[in-house]
């Protein structure tokens, strides 16, 4: 992991949680990301962490999966369930199915170690955005502030919220939630895994990022009566995927 810290500032100061039994790693990482303008809080532990957050607002969590007692894994899926707070799962398993599992469990990243510094603050920058709805002014087709309609679906832009049809607000996390605004901003047209990660995650995605086909799966378990034979996000062999409904904005 690189050590060397940049000698600008930002202004940022979103409180970020590191939560690592590794006290090199949590010290290092405090230093560093406080110097670019994070307030930033750590923990050793699931219990130090549960108390952070009783306590403290938290923008973004960055979670190792080797931890002492319950592992970083069962804690992301434990706080998917109850929290929309975005989450960077460190790894020092690099295993492309470590990732998955990892983005099954709900985390927004998987980040393997070691890693560098920069890449680390890269991917918080970017999950940061996503989660505040500060979409690319570059991008005529983004829609801040929009509501879309389809299937009997409502999903607001604006406030980042889903409801189902029966008028239940339905967890998302950040990365699923980005990728479902891209299929409603372009229903009925196919798109590619590559159109995909470009639309949904802009320029800080990377050609190692391969978590659509993931992010796809899990937000069909959401919105789809029977996931196993989707009629709203469907497959198109060698081709992508469709956002089949048709859908009003408004």
């Amino acid at each position: 992991m690189a050590t060397k810290t940049p000698t600008h500032t930002t202004s940022d100061g979103r409180r970020l949680l590191v939560v690592d039994d590794d006290r090199e790693i949590r010290d290092l990482l405090s230093a560093l990301l406080t110097r670019r303008g994070y307030k930033v809080v750590t923990a050793r532990e699931e219990h130090e962490m549960r108390q952070i957050l009783e306590t403290s607002r938290v923008d973004l969590i960055i979670l190792d999966v080797m931890l002492p007692g319950k592992d970083g894994l069962t804690i992301c899926r434990e706080l998917r369930a109850t929290k929309a707070i975005p989450i960077i799962m460190l790894t020092s398993r690099g295993e492309p199915m470590d990732r998955i599992v990892g983005l099954e469990m709900g985390a927004d990243d998987y980040l393997p170690k070691p890693f560098e510094v920069r890449e680390l603050e890269a991917r918080v920058k970017a999950i940061l955005r996503r989660s505040e709805a500060s979409f690319s002014s570059a991008d005529p087709d983004r829609s801040f502030g929009a509501r879309f309609t389809f299937a009997g679906w409502t999903l607001d832009a604006r406030l980042r919220q889903l409801f189902s049809p029966q008028n239940v607000l339905v967890d998302l996390t950040s990365g699923e939630l980005d990728l479902l605004l891209v299929f409603a901003e372009r229903p009925q047209r196919v798109l590619s895994r590559d159109q995909l990660m470009d639309l949904a995650r802009g320029r800080e995605a990377t050609v190692f990022d391969r978590s659509i086909d993931v992010q796809v799966s899990r937000l069909r378990g959401k919105i789809e009566s029977d996931p196993k034979t989707p009629e709203l996000i469907k497959t198109v062999r060698s081709s992508g995927y469709i956002f089949t409904p048709v859908v009003q904005r408004k």
